[in-house]
């Protein structure tokens, strides 16, 4: 990559400041997409295709990072790289297509999806591909406390998000568009538990790599989610009144928000 370790840890800074900005702006703003689609944010496309433009960049980028590095056939590299396109590729050409309904997705929030996504194509394997300490990713990595708990954190993770979507789709029968409260897997506990399961997954992953471009890829996530799920859960009281949602759920992480 064309520079410096120095000038890539301050463009994680930058992500991270600017990721603690879109944390706040999303409380007041409701992006684009799925139950908040609005026609606000200007032309949009079928959701389907919209999720799989937005997520398909990422595994592609991946990939080249992956396939010019002269550690593309190292273990442990190769074992982070999987574990990464194993989640995009089910994003980008698994879940858009199981999805129900006929829901719209902004070009907007479309474009500027695919604008982090590449950006974050190039932290996640800038820095286990170009920039991690030679000697740091060995064999022994495959034992560490980190990989061993990020591993479990990261699969749990996809786990309760894999079955979280398809706890949703399975709320509606075909040519239903109505709204259902979920109350199954840990929709017991939070009323958005998809983006439990995906933030549990990251912290993962930010464990397993040990990696501040992990972390701040953490750190996103839950700036981009928690906002969206605090307004998912406000939706839900107002859609559900009888079912007393705040008195016995939380917003995404279970017991705490």
């Amino acid at each position: 990559m064309n520079f410096s370790l120095q000038q890539f840890n301050w463009g994680l800074i930058g992500m991270s400041v600017l990721a603690v900005i879109v944390f706040i702006a999303l409380f007041f703003i409701k992006a684009g997409y799925g139950q908040f689609q609005s026609k606000k944010w200007g032309a949009a496309i079928n959701n389907k295709i919209g999720w799989c433009i937005m997520e398909t960049p990422v595994f592609v980028t991946m990939w080249i990072l992956w396939s010019l590095s002269d550690r593309k056939f190292c273990i442990v590299p190769c074992i982070f790289f999987l574990f990464f396109e194993v989640h995009y590729f089910y994003r980008a050409l698994v879940f858009p297509f199981l999805m129900k309904g006929k829901s719209k997705m902004a070009l907007s929030i479309m474009f500027i999806g695919v604008f982090f996504n590449v950006i974050n194509a190039l932290m996640q394997g800038g820095w286990i591909f170009y920039f991690a300490p030679d000697n740091m990713y060995q064999i022994s990595w495959l034992w560490s406390p980190q990989f061993i708990i990020g591993t479990i954190l990261f699969f749990f993770g996809m786990i309760i998000d894999y079955d979280s979507d398809k706890i949703i789709r399975e709320l509606r029968k075909p040519g239903d568009n109505n709204h259902y409260l979920p109350q199954k897997g840990f929709f017991k506990y939070v009323t958005s538990a998809h983006y439990f399961g995906e933030f549990v997954e990251w912290v993962g992953f930010a464990v397993l790599t040990w990696s501040f471009s992990g972390a701040v890829f953490a750190i996103w996530t839950f700036a981009n989610l928690a906002p969206r799920a605090n307004a998912i859960w406000k939706r839900y009281n107002e859609m559900f009144p009888e079912a007393h949602v705040c008195k016995t759920k939380k917003r995404m992480i279970p017991f705490i928000y």
